[in-house]
């Protein structure tokens, strides 16, 4: 059972009629260290569960992206976020919603094994060798994009 946590949490729909997590938009944090990224292997009972995609989830209410992503990385696997370096934004406007990926780097190659229901295992991909992976459909829209501003 997923009880809600925060003011934002529950489905919506965009514009393009899709089914979105996160009635305020969503946001997630797409960290880089060296030539790897780190990638959360997503719950069978999420949406689009037992893809590979990055950690995050819904915005609240009045809540930038940047803190969404750390906030939901640190929730799903226990990330300090005063252990990585934001570099940029990029979003995927729905239409009605959104989709913010922070890209951000880390100095260490961090173990995070906090990990909740939500969140099979994390763990660090060559960045090169992610289409050797069942890939979350909204990550891999937008790994082109994204994979340009983390480098």
């Amino acid at each position: 059972m997923l009880l809600l946590r925060g003011d934002g949490d529950g489905w919506t729909h965009c514009d393009q009629g899709h089914r979105h997590w996160g009635l305020f938009g969503a946001a997630g944090l797409l960290l880089r260290h060296d030539d790897q990224v780190l990638l959360q292997h997503r719950a069978h009972w999420s949406h689009h569960g037992g893809t590979w995609g990055i950690l995050g989830g819904a915005r609240n209410r009045g809540e930038s992206a940047q803190d969404a992503a750390l906030r939901e990385a640190s929730e799903e696997a226990g990330l300090d976020p005063a252990a990585v370096t934001t570099l940029g934004e990029f979003v995927d406007d729905h239409g009605g919603w959104t989709y913010t990926t922070v890209v951000a780097r880390t100095a260490e190659p961090l173990l995070l094994t906090a990990l909740t229901a939500e969140t099979l295992e994390v763990r660090w991909v060559p960045a090169e060798g992610l289409g050797g992976l069942p890939l979350h459909p909204g990550f891999a829209a937008t790994w082109d994009v994204v994979r340009t501003m983390a480098a």
